[in-house]
């Protein structure tokens, strides 16, 4: 069986935001949680949110050249 993308938890301050979600969403973070649960270590479906977004931001080669790009005009 194969690792999950999202890999052992980094320890950081948090910020709490409330977000909504649609149901079936809800649920299919729920199944991640308990996957992930077997994996590596017991953890509420709420606190992979943070690290799939971070996950997911560093993925958007879109987001990342864009965000070069302004880091750039900023320097000159």
């Amino acid at each position: 069986m194969g690792n999950l993308k999202l890999g052992p938890l980094p320890k950081f301050g948090t910020v709490r935001m409330t977000i909504v979600l649609p149901e079936p969403l809800k649920d299919e973070l729920e199944r991640y949680a308990a996957e992930y649960s077997r994996m590596y270590e017991p953890v509420e479906a709420a606190a992979l949110v943070p690290h799939m977004l971070e996950t997911f931001m560093r993925s958007d080669r879109g987001y990342r050249s864009r965000k070069a790009q302004a880091a750039r005009g900023q320097v000159r």
